[in-house]
């Protein structure tokens, strides 16, 4: 599972599983990034929609969900924000990403 472990900008195509390294998983945040801008493009989710952002909340509460868009899938959108926004902060400075 990718709920622990690290995501660090290095390319490099399968997550590696180690139960004895600490989290138990490291993956490429370079390839989070990649992945989660083509499932936002999927969602019809613009890459600058800020995740904290009133309409983000209201589509991941909406108890009926929209008809169309991004907003039909709410929490997966918030969730496809927050990762991608980690990813490119993770590529841009050399940090990694920690799921704890």
């Amino acid at each position: 599972s990718d709920c622990e472990g690290y995501y660090v900008p290095v390319d490099f195509a399968r997550v590696i599983v180690d139960d004895e390294a600490p989290g138990g998983c490291l993956g490429s945040s370079v390839r989070l990034l990649a992945e989660t801008r083509r499932l936002a493009e999927a969602l019809g989710l613009p890459e600058d929609t800020d995740p904290h952002s009133a309409e983000v909340f209201e589509a991941a509460d909406a108890e009926e969900p929209a008809a169309e868009g991004w907003r039909r899938h709410g929490v997966e959108s918030y969730v496809c924000l927050q990762l991608l926004r980690a990813a490119k902060v993770s590529v841009a400075t050399g940090a990694a990403i920690a799921f704890v």
